[in-house]
């Protein structure tokens, strides 16, 4: 950091140190007030520590830079230097009993202690201001040092894993220049190859300045694990190099890393590493070419340490090979064990030895027998466990085909500990355990799942309890941040030989009630010979039909789609679903239930894509159901299901023949969509927003027609003049919907409704309402042209003139011949021209032709937007937003944002994302520039808004929602960029409700990993939380297990 910065920048710190002393110095001479003043200090101090501790945990990737770490010790120095003598002032205080008369007399006797105390603590401040030259703010001083400093990648070693001989050697081969590139650790499943390498990760030699990184792979990502399928291995291989890329920080360049191809995501990773020196922990490899993969990319520095069990992988021959074996663990089992079971050396019982031995110092199988044995200090209980382990590893299932022969004694033993670990549980956490085994654990389980099994099994309330036992005993891992679970592998191995059994419980010792309610959530996360067997029994639930079982399955089908981690996962569910369920919908729709009815149309709403509507609906439209949908409605008082009523209704509309679009028009309850539009049926406006633009799009203007008689404008008026922001937005959509399709001769909106909106809506809806907007006389051609030739000519001054003359006549644009004209004409070109940079004098110039051009898009639509994408307007303006000139940029922004808003707006969207334009707007959120940040977090804004779902994932892929975080914590932590991100996901349309649901799920992980352990972070979570649940809870028209009639 620049020291002329740091000593201008000192003053409100140093004003505070010396106020404090010259209290003390008031206060040696007049000891009342000097327990006060010596407790202000105290007060400081303590301030100092908790400072110093905070930006050791927010810093902690950086403390590596000799710089910053000398900041912070000398804080702690500054610390030790004024701790013992506001001691000793205490104790002079304390001590004294001298009160006003007696001043002199102590004075004269102990020389003034307190002053002399006082005087030395100035001085260790004044050492402090001049060896550190203090800022304004001591965490903005170490925050300015640590911008600058890159950061070291870090992983965290694990818990109860002792450091062994091993780990030096490791490293020792690490720091050695003559050594190869990858380094392959080998051994038995479960003996700690995952943790030494973390451990010698944690501490990587000082020549790879950027640190360590880790990337596991596991069963998942394997041929076996794809049934010998290249294409989806290779998928699943390039999905996690793209996460590697993300954890990197190279996040810039990554698009939609589930659907790019492997060879391109490589090219990329090549890109990423280039003159990159990090130790790349790649753990847990199956496959050979993974580990090639990594090895032959150049012109890096990067070090690469493999775990592996897999003998094929253990044959790469350049590469140093360092194998694990018992013999080496040893010296670490009993730490192991010691960490586990949470007693001391002196309590562990003499036969503990026997113990490790029937181990066989294996440190997962340790690990869980110490759980097991938590606290136990009898001998006797030690030496029942030891009988029990050989017992129940004599009657472990056998090792599968996939394990190494080397491995199948070793896996006996550990599916042993399972076993008496599981015996030591309560009946209930085994009966979960064992039902699990259903679950493919080749990936990390949602929460909601296993709580949906453990409900299929016992009492709801108690699963924390009973899932907390398996976590403890090692049998299930959850993951930090997400509400996920995980298993080692061997813990999967040994589930995969309780399928059967798992399957049977599930699926064959059940109710129906239950079976139906469980095979929704074992279709999507279950094993795939178990979802094979699943989806059979949904397709002969919905060929029996029975009602009460349809509606539970149902319900859990919806519930499980919900705890879909991504879209892509929940696409995939509801495209299983749907095939189940599409061939059946007009059945069910048909029969005499009216709560089935319900819930199917709650499960078509959150299951049925575009595609699922137009192949499955025309059975309705053949079924006659029209009448029957509408009665239930009107029968039914639950605002939940009149709206998924009333959707499925305007589905039919929208996907259906010109006759059934006429039938329902005529049989739809027009008077409840009224109803539900009323000021104060808030939470069910967003569905109520959906279901008319599905009515005006398929019956246009009948619909329209049919709306107004129900005064359903003037709800939409109402709306526009007190609803919130969201609602608001929605309302103009609609509203001007209606005015395009019907025009505005009988509209009650008046320029009065106008004048109390914000200029952005005037602007959107006054050419419906103003009465002389009607094109006047064309302009005689050769004004035109004179207008022109004075906007071609180099003469700002008459250039400025004629666009002044100019935007009358471009406010009539709307006229076809007269836009025809203005398309045909230079204006354009010239005006794309003068955007671009140049003298300060030219600025005006500038910000005047985004001006004009603004006003062309909003005048002449589409067509004007074709000529700008033809003469690279979007380009020109993305830069001018970018420029350090705030007029500019706002200009440019304010112009964008209407291209964007108006007719043809898809067409610049299409653009910023064909041409790559959306990378350099969200990178240009991490600008120094204020201004720069603040246009292109609300032009981001306005492409969430009016995006679809694959560039919304776009954006997510480039890490918008986590720099929006970062923004926050920088600016003071409100909330309101991010509470601004999901506004714009709500006011999306593009996005069916369940999409939106997940989505806005993943935003709000990503929000919360992003802010975890800031200050900022418990207002921030606040904000979002407030957001979430006061917006459209009626948004989803979903939530299962209500009281149906």
């Amino acid at each position: 950091m620049d020291a002329l910065q740091a000593v201008a920048s000192a003053t409100q710190i140093i004003s505070s140190m010396v106020g404090a002393v010259s209290a003390l110095e008031q206060a040696s001479r007049n000891l009342d007030e000097a327990p006060k003043r010596i407790r202000s200090l105290e007060e400081f101090v303590f301030d100092l520590e908790n400072l110093i501790q905070r930006i050791r945990q927010k810093h902690v990737y950086k403390l590596h830079n000799s710089q910053l770490d000398y900041q912070i010790q000398s804080l702690n120095a500054l610390i030790e230097r004024l701790r013992p003598n506001i001691r000793k002032a205490r104790t002079v205080v304390s001590k004294s009993k001298i009160k006003n008369m007696a001043k002199v007399f102590w004075n004269s006797m102990a020389g003034d202690p307190l002053g002399k105390l006082t005087r030395s603590i100035k001085n260790d401040l004044n050492w402090w201001l001049e060896t550190q030259m203090l800022a304004q703010n001591v965490e903005k001083v170490i925050e300015s040092t640590a911008k600058d400093v890159p950061v070291r990648l870090k992983i965290k070693t694990d818990q109860g894993f002792p450091i062994s001989s091993k780990c030096k050697f490791v490293r020792d081969l690490l720091e050695q220049d003559d050594s190869h590139r990858v380094i392959l650790i080998v051994g038995l499943s479960g003996i700690g190859k995952s943790c030494l390498a973390r451990q010698v990760a944690s501490d990587p030699p000082k020549k790879l300045l950027g640190g360590a990184v880790e990337l596991g792979f596991g069963q998942w990502c394997s041929r076996a694990a794809c049934n010998g399928s290249k294409a989806e291995y290779q998928k699943r291989l390039a999905r996690k190099i793209s996460k590697f890329l993300v954890q990197i920080g190279f996040w810039k360049k990554i698009k939609e890393e589930d659907s790019r191809d492997l060879d391109y995501v490589c090219c990329l990773l090549q890109e990423a590493l280039y003159g990159k020196s990090i130790l790349i922990l790649l753990d847990d490899v199956w496959e050979q070419d993974i580990v090639q993969r990594f090895a032959k990319l150049y012109d890096n520095y990067c070090k690469y340490l493999v775990t592996t069990r897999n003998e094929a992988v253990y044959e790469i021959t350049e590469a140093e090979k360092v194998e694990l074996s018992k013999d080496q663990i040893r010296e670490i089992s009993r730490e192991i064990l010691l960490y586990h079971s949470l007693l001391s050396e002196e309590e562990l019982p003499g036969i503990a030895k026997s113990l490790l031995e029937r181990c066989g110092h294996h440190p997962l199988t340790v690990a869980v027998m110490g759980k097991a044995l938590r606290k136990e200090v009898r001998a006797e209980k030690w030496e029942k466990a030891i009988t029990n382990l050989s017992t129940f590893a004599t009657c472990a299932p056998g090792p599968v085909s996939y394990v190494n022969e080397k491995d199948a004694e070793n896996t006996l033993t550990i599916f042993g500990s399972f076993e008496f670990s599981l015996e030591a549980m309560p009946v209930d956490s085994k009966r979960l355990f064992i039902a699990l085994a259903a679950l493919s654990w080749a990936g990390p389980v949602p929460e909601a799942c296993v709580e949906a099994v453990w409900s299929f099994l016992g009492q709801e309330s108690l699963f924390s309890l009973i899932v907390c036992k398996l976590v403890e005993g090692s049998l299930l891992m959850k993951v930090d941040m997400d509400p996920l679970y995980q298993v080692h592998d061997m813990v999967s191995l040994y589930l995969d030989s309780k399928t059967t059994e798992s399957t049977e419980m599930l699926l064959h010792r059940s109710s129906p009630e239950k079976t139906a309610f469980i095979c929704p959530w074992l279709l999507i996360f279950g094993k795939e010979k178990v979802r094979k067997i699943v989806e059979q029994r949904m397709k002969l639930l919905f060929d029996i039909l029975d009602e009460k079982q349809a509606v539970i399955s149902l319900e859990s089908i919806i519930q499980a789609l919900m705890a879909s981690n991504s879209i892509s996962e929940l696409e995939a569910s509801g495209s299983s679903f749907s095939r189940i369920l599409g061939p059946r919908i007009a059945e069910i729709i048909s029969t005499n239930s009216q709560s089935l009815i319900a819930v199917a149309a709650e499960a078509i709403i959150n299951i049925f894509s575009k595609s699922d509507y137009c192949n499955y609906f025309p059975a309705l439209e053949t079924a006659n159901v029209v009448d029957r949908l509408a009665s239930i409605s009107e029968n039914y008082e639950d605002p939940v299901i009149q709206t998924n009523i009333l959707t499925i209704l305007a589905k039919l509309a929208e996907f259906g023949s010109p006759e059934i679009v006429d039938k329902v028009l005529q049989s739809l309850p027009f008077n409840q969509l009224a109803e539900l539009l009323s000021p104060n049926a808030k939470e069910w406006h967003e569905s109520m927003f959906t279901i008319l633009m599905s009515l005006t799009k398929a019956g246009k203007s009948k619909a329209v027609e049919r709306m107004s008689a129900f005064e359903i404008e003037k709800n939409l008026i109402k709306l526009i003049e007190c609803g919130s922001e969201l609602v608001q937005h929605h309302a103009i959509v609609t509203l001007k919907a209606f005015y395009e399709l019907a025009g505005p001769s009988n509209c009650f909106l008046r320029p009065s409704n106008l004048d109390i909106l914000p200029w952005q809506v005037r602007l959107r809806l006054e050419r419906f309402v103003m009465s002389d907007r009607n094109i006047s006389f064309l302009p005689k051609p050769q004004t035109f042209e004179d207008l022109i030739h004075k906007v071609l000519d180099n003469d700002n001054k008459q250039v400025l003139e004629a666009m002044q003359d100019l935007i009358p006549m471009i406010e009539k644009a709307g006229d076809p011949s007269f836009r025809e004209m203005i398309v045909q004409s230079p204006l354009i070109r010239r005006l794309s021209e003068l955007l671009q940079s140049g003298h300060a004098e030219q600025n005006s110039i500038r910000s005047e032709s985004a001006f004009l051009l603004m006003k062309l898009a909003y005048s002449g639509g589409e067509p004007c937007i074709k000529k700008f994408l033809e003469y690279d307007v979007i380009p020109e303006l993305l830069k001018m937003m970018q420029c350090h000139i705030a007029e500019l940029q706002e200009s440019a922004y304010t112009a964008l944002h209407q291209m964007l808003f108006g007719n043809g707006g898809v067409l610049v969207l299409n653009m910023i994302f064909q041409m790559g334009l959306i990378d350099k707007i969200v990178h240009a959120l991490e600008s120094k520039s204020a201004k720069t940040k603040d246009v292109n977090l609300h032009f981001i804004l306005d492409i969430i808004e009016l995006g679809n779902k694959a560039y919304i994932e776009r954006m997510l892929s480039l890490q918008v929602v986590e720099k929006f975080t970062k923004l926050e914590k920088t600016g003071g932590g409100s909330g309101e960029n991010v509470v601004g991100f999901l506004k714009g996901m709500d006011k999306c349309k593009h996005l069916s409700m369940a999409e939106r649901k997940v989505m806005k799920q993943q935003v709000v992980r990503k929000v919360r990993s992003a802010l975890k352990g800031h200050k900022s972070e418990a207002r921030i979570s606040a904000a979002v939380d407030a957001y979430l649940s006061g917006g459209s809870r009626g948004a989803s028209g979903s939530g299962s297990g209500r009281n149906r009639k």
